[in-house]
């Protein structure tokens, strides 16, 4: 077993020290990692579905979690392949290549009030659009457009069901203590956003 201790590193401090230790697998070895939050287990059991790995977590004590991740046949790569019991990933229509990236709840500067008038209009504007994104990306202040309350909710969830992949960082759901109220898409890390913004044709930001 390849034991990776990541207990007090940032994120994706944590996702990158796994996915080095995924590169020395041999055979069947087993990976436990170890961390201390749980928004850190969370991007460690997607980074296990995309290596089509068996994973889970464990809490062992206060602020202190386990992950064990086991390779099954025909895992490898970076794919994101979906589990089991994971539905199958549906590709956005239009068939883009561009992701946008959202970091605040507002747009501009200025009026506050006018400012999330004009991020809503957005939003709604993203799911008219011919052909949709591959991803929104949201982190900082923009976490707050995936959480339960947001005038986004219902258009992330409508991209969402058209495939389009509503990633939020999970730091920055900490930071604002809205952990809890994620109501759509999935929990990310900065890491996957890099990668996912390198990856793409290009980026539109509000």
């Amino acid at each position: 077993m390849i034991t990776v201790d990541a207990r007090g590193l940032a994120c994706p401090q944590p996702v990158i020290n796994t996915k080095n230790a995924i590169k020395k697998l041999k055979g069947d070895e087993q990976i436990r990692v170890l961390v201390d939050n749980e928004v850190a287990v969370q991007n460690l059991l997607r980074l296990a579905m995309q290596n089509n790995f068996e994973a889970k977590g464990n809490k062992l004590a206060e602020s202190e979690f386990e992950v064990i991740m086991n390779a099954v046949a025909g895992s490898g790569g970076d794919e994101n392949t979906a589990g089991e019991n994971e539905p199958a990933i549906v590709q956005p229509k239009g068939n883009s290549d561009f992701v946008v990236v959202i970091s605040s709840d507002r747009m501009g500067e200025g009026s506050e009030e006018l400012g999330k008038k004009l991020m809503k209009a957005f939003v709604f504007a993203v799911t008219k659009q011919e052909k949709l994104p591959k991803a929104v990306l949201l982190y900082n202040a923009g976490a707050n457009l995936s959480c339960e309350g947001s005038d986004s909710l219902e258009d992330l969830k409508a991209l969402e069901a058209e495939g389009v992949d509503i990633a939020t960082c999970g730091t920055c759901l900490d930071f604002y203590g809205l952990t809890e109220k994620l109501s759509v898409g999935r929990v990310s890390n900065m890491y996957d956003i890099v990668e996912i913004m390198e990856k793409a044709g290009h980026t539109v930001r509000p």
